[in-house]
């Protein structure tokens, strides 16, 4: 941004825009470390990561897996070694595909995940529930125009 943009009206806004939304990342990310140790406070928020990935997203190949979360494969490969040995995680033949192996969340990956994710929905929550319906659609719109997402479009 050039100082001549900073002086103006649009500019300071967009500066505080920039201040919130590293608040809300920071926040966020705040937020997954203490959900992942809710979890379990013995593996790293990259592992949780890929615990919400497949609660999210369903059984999946370790490579999709590495490519959707944005990790190399050995780091997956070495977490999900831990999520299988804690028995979170385990390895399913595939129906489609007698040769490939999916990574798909056991029992007690599954309800483990959703009573982490119950815990950070409520921080959510809080912060929301005095908003009123449109307040909440309007938010939920201004996110998806920010992330680029078109009005119809599911967010991954």
């Amino acid at each position: 941004m050039n100082e001549e943009r900073k002086d103006t009206l649009r500019g300071q806004l967009e500066l505080k825009l920039g201040e919130q939304i590293n608040a809300l990342i920071s926040a966020s990310h705040a937020l997954n470390v203490r959900t992942s140790a809710y979890f379990d406070s013995s593996i790293q928020p990259a592992a949780f990561h890929i615990v919400r990935w497949l609660y999210s997203h369903g059984p999946t190949s370790a490579s999709i897996l590495a490519d959707s979360t944005a990790m190399d494969r050995s780091s997956v490969s070495r977490l999900v070694k831990q999520l299988e040995i804690l028995g979170y995680v385990k390895r399913e033949g595939s129906p489609d595909d007698r040769r490939a192996i999916l990574l798909t969340l056991t029992e007690l990956g599954r309800k483990k995940t959703f009573d982490a994710l119950r815990d950070k929905e409520n921080f959510f929550y809080e912060r929301i529930s005095q908003w009123d319906n449109q307040q909440l659609d309007t938010f939920i719109e201004m996110l998806k125009s920010i992330n680029g997402f078109e009005q119809n479009n599911e967010i991954i």
